[in-house]
């Protein structure tokens, strides 16, 4: 059996589990929480945390299209290598910018006519797929890149997936003090929901590891996946 990286989702979410704070492109929390008294002061410690997490970071290309980056200025180079799951949302320069910020960029598409074939970067390295295979795109970074560990934080759709895949190991989740509500407000694992007692095994049963009280009312809550 092919062995995969130790995967840990690590998220900020609203106390009712909500990644954004509405249905609309325009809203998002890195935008929008830095303006909300009783929010803001605690914001701090989710970025502070980041900065401890693994040295590979698995992203979403919509995620990353919706903070900016096909339009922000090229970063300096970081120790941490990214992989970006993406069709249609990055454009050159969005590829261009995780090529400045990573050790090694990942790129993981099904669409042969993604911009980033067009580009030539030493660090740019590009898994086509058929159809998307997260098992197999791990498995791939395992082997061929070295990668033992990485964090996952990428959108509700694709957390969904790597749930009913059994691909999460950890959960790590940092919680503001906060409610946003809304149906079709981004959760922390949306995609199809069970319709079947028989589905249930596609649950991810979890064990508490650390619960943390953090300051100006936040909570961290690190789990093991089990089941």
């Amino acid at each position: 059996m092919k062995q995969r990286p130790v995967t840990t989702l690590f998220m900020l979410s609203s106390v009712d589990g909500k990644i954004s704070t509405g249905s609309s492109d325009i809203l998002d929390v890195d935008c929008d929480f830095p303006k909300l008294k009783g929010v803001r002061e605690g914001l701090h410690q989710y970025y502070e945390i980041e900065r401890t997490t693994d040295l590979w970071s698995l992203n979403s290309g919509r995620v990353q299209e919706k903070i900016g980056v096909n339009r922000k200025e090229f970063p300096d180079k970081t120790p941490v290598s990214f992989v970006v799951i993406d069709n249609k949302h990055l454009t050159k320069h969005g590829v261009r910018y995780f090529c400045s910020l990573s050790k090694a960029f990942v790129l993981v598409t099904t669409n042969k006519e993604h911009p980033a074939f067009s580009l030539k970067e030493d660090n740019l390295h590009i898994i086509l797929q058929e159809k998307l295979n997260l098992k197999e795109m791990l498995e791939i970074l395992k082997e061929s890149y070295n990668c033992d560990r990485i964090t996952i934080q990428t959108g509700g759709t694709l957390n969904g997936l790597f749930l009913r895949e059994k691909l999460f190991d950890y959960i790590d989740i940092v919680i503001p003090p906060v409610l946003i509500g809304g149906k079709e407000t981004a959760s922390l694992v949306d995609g199809v929901s069970l319709s079947k007692s028989e589905e249930l095994e596609q649950l991810g049963i979890l064990k508490l590891e650390a619960c943390d009280v953090l300051e100006d009312s936040y909570i961290r809550l690190k789990y093991k996946v089990i089941g």
